[in-house]
């Protein structure tokens, strides 16, 4: 039996918790919300992040984080991107050397532009570092709904460590040895999934839809091979799968924040009424920046941060996409 410590008690948190959970390993789950404690180990329920959803008995959740790694095998850290920083700071005395850290968070911290596997390795030198991601809608994970994910890591060694811990017959773990492109495709696939929200919010249709993904594919490859990515690696499961499920499905929070844009309401407003987080939000601007930096071309994202973050109307946006210079379409 593995010992895991998880990171956070969001939706997708708590769903890896109770997977591992089932699966029978020993789990512990670190909430911010001490009534997220309270519920997980009174009533086996997370009702503020994945109400209606009994979570295994055997799972138990901690409301200090450096106790809840104090020993783990293995720590998943499902925090937002913003809290990620904090969160290490907490546990960094705790972790012992060689102990596995698997990031499944997906962002790029906004005042550093720091990708979450330059904060452990920073923070948690002595850790075996991973990744995953990929299409996964936490509930229908949680509901067991066929999902295949990608374990990333430098090492063909630990990517498949943290496959063997995850995999169950409904949760289909690969790896892949591009940690850089595994994180920027999970980060930027949720600003694409902002302006795919905002294209449905206009009343747009398919045409405009396929353009979008495909396009926002093209600029996330561009940004991933600039900071040394495999431009492969955007063509699998972190790359134009996430695209696809988080673009197009009714479960998607960023794409939900796009359709909410479109049809008039402010970002703040939105924000103040939602207490889950929209990735795609911060990462926009974190992304925005980063493109400049390498002097990587990246319109729709640039757009969606300028939507988010100077009052620029969706439709005007649209309108100065097509709008745009004609050129090629395999110009890099």
């Amino acid at each position: 039996m593995t010992t895991v410590a998880v990171l956070g008690a969001g939706s997708w948190g708590t769903t890896l918790a109770d997977l591992l959970a089932r699966k029978g390993e020993n789990v512990r789950l670190w909430a911010y919300e001490r009534e997220v404690v309270e519920a997980v180990n009174a009533r086996h329920v997370n009702e503020l992040y994945l109400p209606d959803s009994p979570l295994a008995p055997a799972l138990r959740a901690f409301a200090d984080a450096g106790e809840t790694v104090e020993g783990a095998d293995v720590v998943l850290s499902v925090a937002p991107s913003h809290a990620v920083r904090a969160v290490v700071e907490r546990i960094r005395g705790a972790v012992a050397p060689g102990t596995l850290v698997v990031s499944a968070t997906k962002g790029i911290e906004t005042d550093t532009l720091a990708l979450m596997s330059d904060i452990f390795e920073s923070d948690l030198p002595d850790a075996r570092l991973a990744v995953l991601s990929g299409p996964s809608f936490a509930q229908e994970v949680y509901a067991g709904q066929p999902t295949a994910v990608v374990a990333a890591a430098r090492s063909e060694a630990t990517a498949r460590a943290v496959q063997a811990i995850f995999a169950t017959p409904r949760f289909r773990v690969y790896t892949n040895e591009d940690l850089i492109g595994v994180e920027v495709g999970g980060a930027l696939k949720n600003v694409i999934a902002i302006a795919a929200g905002m294209l449905e919010g206009l009343g747009l249709g398919h045409n405009p839809r396929a353009a979008l993904i495909t396009r926002g594919l093209a600029e996330i490859t561009r940004l991933g091979v600039a900071m040394g990515a495999d431009p492969l690696t955007f063509a699998g499961l972190a790359g134009m799968g996430d695209l696809i499920l988080t673009t197009t499905g009714s479960l998607s929070r960023n794409r939900a924040l796009g359709i909410a844009l479109a049809e008039g309401q402010s970002f703040e407003t939105y924000r103040a009424a939602h207490r889950s987080v929209a990735e795609g939000a911060n990462t926009s601007r974190a992304a925005a920046a980063l493109a400049e930096r390498r002097g990587v071309d990246m319109p729709i994202t640039s757009e969606v941060c300028r939507i988010l973050f100077s009052g620029k109307s969706p439709r005007e946006s649209a309108a100065e996409l097509m709008e745009r210079d004609l050129k090629s379409e395999r110009l890099r």
